[in-house]
């Protein structure tokens, strides 16, 4: 898994409309970026949500967030919907981002459950996987953007 002080990789994934978002074009501001396994799963909601009612403080320290799973962008857009969800969520079909990030499958057979928090400049600053902690994802990311800032 990338650690703090890596270059965040280049990649390009649309999201629910099917409107492509690359970091190269976030650069000089934040962003977090959440992996999950699956839309509409409980451990998944739970962490979809949290970040929704902490989103306001993401925005006040000047971060975008972005939700990263293989569904597609009509599940992506049902998810969104059905959970007031304010962020936009991309969709890594053939799993090749989770790759490069290098988030770890759990159990061997589940994917994996990643936040990474990325500077103005395009380096991770927060690494954090635990499948089982999803709000614990919310907690750190916004103590690495605090603490960044």
């Amino acid at each position: 898994m990338l650690r703090p002080g890596a270059a965040c990789p280049d990649f390009s994934l649309p999201d629910a409309t099917g409107t492509p978002v690359d970091p190269r074009a976030l650069r000089g501001k934040p962003f977090v970026l959440f992996f999950y396994p699956k839309d509409d799963t409980p451990g998944c909601t739970a962490e979809a949500c949290a970040f929704r009612d902490d989103y306001g403080s993401f925005v006040e320290a000047g971060a975008e967030v972005f939700g990263i799973s293989s569904d597609d962008g009509t599940s992506h857009a049902r998810f969104a919907g059905r959970h007031g969800l304010p962020f936009r969520l991309l969709s890594d079909a053939g799993g090749a981002v989770r790759r490069a990030f290098g988030v770890p499958a759990t159990l061997g057979v589940l994917p994996g459950r990643a936040t990474f928090v990325i500077d103005a400049n395009g380096t991770v600053v927060y690494a954090f996987n635990a499948q089982f902690l999803p709000k614990a994802h919310v907690v750190g990311a916004l103590a690495a953007l605090r603490a960044a800032s």
